[in-house]
Protein backbone atom coordinates (compact mmCIF):
# COMPACT_ATOMS: atom_id res chain seq x y z
CA UNK A 1 0.00 0.00 0.00
CA UNK A 2 1.32 3.31 -0.97
CA UNK A 3 1.61 5.71 2.08
CA UNK A 4 1.60 9.46 1.94
CA UNK A 5 4.45 11.35 4.13
CA UNK A 6 6.57 14.70 3.38
CA UNK A 7 4.59 15.34 0.47
CA UNK A 8 5.38 12.12 -0.92
CA UNK A 9 3.80 8.81 -1.78
CA UNK A 10 6.24 6.04 -0.99
CA UNK A 11 6.35 2.28 -1.16
CA UNK A 12 8.73 -0.37 -0.34
CA UNK A 13 8.96 -3.62 -2.69
CA UNK A 14 10.74 -6.62 -1.94
CA UNK A 15 11.89 -9.47 -4.50
CA UNK A 16 12.73 -12.67 -4.95
CA UNK A 17 16.53 -11.63 -5.72
CA UNK A 18 18.32 -8.51 -7.38
CA UNK A 19 17.49 -10.18 -11.17
CA UNK A 20 13.73 -9.93 -9.98
CA UNK A 21 14.06 -6.17 -8.62
CA UNK A 22 15.85 -5.16 -11.09
CA UNK A 23 13.48 -5.72 -13.72
CA UNK A 24 11.06 -4.29 -12.27
CA UNK A 25 12.82 -1.52 -11.85
CA UNK A 26 13.47 -1.73 -15.65
CA UNK A 27 9.48 -1.74 -16.08
CA UNK A 28 8.54 0.74 -14.04
CA UNK A 29 11.37 2.95 -16.10
CA UNK A 30 9.79 2.34 -19.15
CA UNK A 31 5.82 3.14 -17.78
CA UNK A 32 7.79 6.52 -16.12
CA UNK A 33 9.82 7.31 -19.07
CA UNK A 34 6.17 7.05 -21.04
CA UNK A 35 4.14 8.89 -18.65
CA UNK A 36 6.85 11.54 -18.83
CA UNK A 37 6.80 11.46 -15.16
CA UNK A 38 9.86 9.86 -13.28
CA UNK A 39 10.33 8.06 -9.77
CA UNK A 40 12.70 8.55 -7.01
CA UNK A 41 14.37 5.73 -5.97
CA UNK A 42 16.61 3.26 -4.48
CA UNK A 43 17.71 -0.19 -5.06
CA UNK A 44 19.60 -2.79 -2.23
CA UNK A 45 19.69 -6.03 -3.78
CA UNK A 46 16.09 -7.30 -3.53
CA UNK A 47 14.21 -4.58 -1.89
CA UNK A 48 13.35 -1.22 -4.06
CA UNK A 49 11.66 2.00 -2.45
CA UNK A 50 10.23 4.05 -4.55
CA UNK A 51 8.91 7.73 -3.59
CA UNK A 52 6.79 10.07 -5.97
CA UNK A 53 5.81 13.99 -5.49
CA UNK A 54 5.63 16.39 -8.78
CA UNK A 55 8.38 18.46 -8.73
CA UNK A 56 7.13 21.15 -11.15
CA UNK A 57 4.15 21.85 -8.54
CA UNK A 58 6.40 21.86 -6.03
CA UNK A 59 7.69 18.80 -4.86
CA UNK A 60 3.93 17.67 -3.98
CA UNK A 61 1.43 14.52 -4.71
CA UNK A 62 -0.46 15.59 -8.00
CA UNK A 63 -2.71 13.11 -10.37
CA UNK A 64 0.34 12.66 -11.64
CA UNK A 65 2.08 10.41 -8.98
CA UNK A 66 -1.64 9.16 -8.40
CA UNK A 67 -1.51 7.57 -12.13
CA UNK A 68 2.20 6.52 -12.11
CA UNK A 69 1.37 4.69 -8.76
CA UNK A 70 -1.33 2.97 -10.16
CA UNK A 71 0.68 1.68 -13.19
CA UNK A 72 3.64 0.44 -11.20
CA UNK A 73 1.16 -1.84 -8.76
CA UNK A 74 -0.58 -2.77 -11.60
CA UNK A 75 2.83 -4.53 -12.80
CA UNK A 76 2.73 -6.72 -9.83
Amino acid sequence: MWQQKENKLHKKFEFKNFSAAFAFMTRVALIAEKMDHHPTWTNTWNKVEISLSTHDAGDVVTRKDEDLAKAIDELL
